[in-house]
């Protein structure tokens, strides 16, 4: 499942904000804000998904999407909210592409915390223009 994430997610830098990234397979190192939706597949296997943005990352993405330079907090957790939909709704229909094990998501919530502290099955995070996303699977 993480796999069809994280090439949504690079498809994501590629496609959506234009922007080279590398792959790295640790936890990110600046502050991250973070959204999680739930997964269902239909094989009965439940997830949370995670995604998590640093403040960087946010600015960049918001000011690619709406033009303009954004600051308030409010709009970039929306853009935060809005990154989660569009990269795990993307990996959903690749794993439809591949007839792997489908699956449905839950629409995205923030996380109160932006603690990266839990206890996570798998995880990945992608460096990006001076910032970072950071993708997380944990099994319900």
């Amino acid at each position: 499942m993480l796999t069809y994430i994280l090439k949504a997610a690079e498809n994501f830098c590629i496609h959506q904000i234009r922007l080279p990234h590398q792959i790295i397979t640790e936890f990110p190192k600046k502050r991250t804000l973070l959204a999680y939706l739930d997964i269902e597949a239909h094989d009965g296997e439940k997830y949370r998904t995670y995604i998590g943005c640093d403040e960087t990352l946010l600015l960049c993405i918001s000011e690619i999407f709406l033009g303009q330079e954004i600051t308030d907090t409010e709009t970039l957790r929306d853009m935060l909210l809005e990154t989660t939909n569009m990269i795990v709704g993307s990996a959903k229909v690749l794993c439809e592409e591949d007839n792997c094990n489908t699956f449905n998501i839950s629409t995205p919530h923030l996380l109160d915390s932006d603690s990266l502290d839990m206890p996570f099955d798998k995880y990945n995070t992608i460096h990006i223009a001076d910032g970072e996303i950071f993708m997380a699977l944990k099994a319900l």
